[in-house]
């Protein structure tokens, strides 16, 4: 099996995108105004056999992360109530997968401060947030936020 369908099948039993429509499943609208927002929404590390690394993060609004974080949004909806061509103050650290042979080397923190990096260029980001969907993801959110300096809110 090569890396790609790794990667796809490693998302959908994680995160059952398939079955959850409250869930962003990077559909190609999706993708389509995710590319809209910023070009750093969507990375991907390859290796000669495929993707190693995806990684999602969301530019958006304090009031809409706030709806989010509250439960009064989807995932979903955060995505497709976030606006284009407005000025971004908070980052949805949405998801990052690597496949099990590169995980633990400092991958997904590296690429995912790279990414915030590209948006903080262009936008005043003022915090991120994040749902934790495992120990790991917590982790790393964690570990986003103390680098940068900002502050981390968490949907419970």
């Amino acid at each position: 099996m090569d890396n790609y369908q790794r990667m796809l099948d490693l998302v959908v039993n994680f995160f059952g995108t398939r079955n959850d429509l409250d869930q962003i499943s990077v559909t190609d609208e999706e993708r389509e105004h995710l590319e809209k927002i910023h070009p750093a929404t969507m990375t991907e590390v390859a290796n000669d056999d495929g993707p190693i690394l995806w990684l999602l993060i969301l530019p958006t609004t304090t009031v809409l992360m706030e709806q989010f974080i509250s439960g009064a949004l989807t995932e979903k909806q955060l995505l497709d109530q976030t606006p284009v061509g407005i000025a971004y103050d908070a980052i949805y650290l949405c998801s990052v997968y690597v496949l099990p042979e590169f995980r633990k080397q400092g991958l997904a923190k590296k690429t995912t401060l790279e990414a915030v990096n590209k948006i903080r260029a262009d936008f005043a980001i003022k915090s991120l947030f994040y749902w934790p969907f495992s120990n790991e993801g917590k982790d790393l959110a964690l570990s986003i936020s103390k680098e940068l300096n900002l502050p981390l809110h968490e949907r419970t």
